[in-house]
């Protein structure tokens, strides 16, 4: 079976405020092979989202360039929880796009990286119940009346979900709500999904997102005609492995996300893994498709 894909670049994201290297900052792993048909890989640490995405630019192109077609996993959600993109009264048509364009109207995220993702939960906050909830998580001077530093309330009947459905199957996946403190994922979905999208617009047809443009199935070489870029979301603890001697944990979960799927398209099993599981009821599978996205392996 052919392999799907010639390059495998696996990005940590970062919600950091300030230029920063080394541990919770971006980290972009890339496993390619050579002239040899040898796998070489290099990690990058840039100390901004602006370089981080600059790079990114140049490697999916170099690659492109060489008619060779790159897996990019992100390790942010893609999609937020089913009946996100209508609380919101956004256009109709894909919630998923709608989302994503919502999103880039408000997000300011500087050269710096200072960035305004604590003001865009406030606002939609605001504009789905008037008060601190469903996102939270800020430090105590970003504090607003309609985002607090602790979680207020739990959900419930009648409000959107905690968690998407993959966020369930993974096990463990923090909820997209909540914005700062450890293993948060919101800041950086916020500040992420932008980004994608622009890298997105750039390529057209070139680059398509998975589930949400390729179908939520098990993918082929033919699938992918005309493609070079597949982005995915990605979740690196799932993929257990030992440090490299000096490497930090952030580099490690890079390289060994890349590993794996690298491994898996060797073997030509990567394709089954774009597929929901037999046992998904028909709705997780419309959800996913249509707004939540899902984690790839999950």
């Amino acid at each position: 079976m052919a392999r799907l894909f010639n390059a495998y670049v696996i990005v940590d994201w970062s919600a950091a405020a300030k230029p920063t290297t080394g541990a919770d900052s971006v980290w972009i792993g890339v496993l390619k092979r050579d002239v040899r048909f040898r796998f070489t890989y290099e990690a990058h640490n840039p100390a901004t989202r602006a370089e981080a995405e600059k790079l990114l630019a140049g490697i999916l192109d170099d690659r492109a360039k060489r008619h060779e077609r790159t897996l990019l996993g992100v390790d942010f959600p893609l999609g937020f929880p089913r009946g996100f993109s209508a609380a919101l009264n956004l256009p109709a048509g894909e919630p998923w796009l709608a989302v994503w364009n919502q999103l880039d109207r408000m997000v300011k995220d500087k050269a710096d990286n200072t960035n305004n993702r604590f003001g865009v939960g406030s606002e939609i906050n605001r504009r789905l119940t008037g008060g601190p909830f469903p996102f939270w998580g800020c430090p105590p001077r970003d504090t607003l009346t309609t985002l607090q530093p602790k979680r207020t309330r739990e959900h419930g009947p009648g409000d959107l979900p905690e968690f998407r459905h993959t966020d369930v199957a993974a096990k463990g996946a923090a909820s997209i709500w909540k914005l700062y403190y450890n293993g948060s994922v919101g800041g950086q979905a916020i500040l992420g999904i932008p980004m994608v999208r622009r890298l997105k617009l750039a390529r057209g047809e070139a680059m398509k997102v998975w589930p949400f443009e390729t179908g939520y199935k098990a993918l082929a070489d033919g699938d992918l005609a005309g493609v070079d870029v597949v982005a995915a979301e990605v979740y690196p603890s799932l993929i257990k492995g030992a440090a490299l001697p000096g490497e930090i944990k952030d580099a490690t979960q890079v390289r060994l996300t890349a590993e794996h799927f690298a491994k898996l398209d060797e073997a030509g099993k990567l394709g089954a893994v774009f597929a929901p599981d037999k046992a998904a009821p028909a709705d997780t599978v419309v959800d996913a498709q249509q707004e939540e996205g899902w984690i790839l392996g999950a």
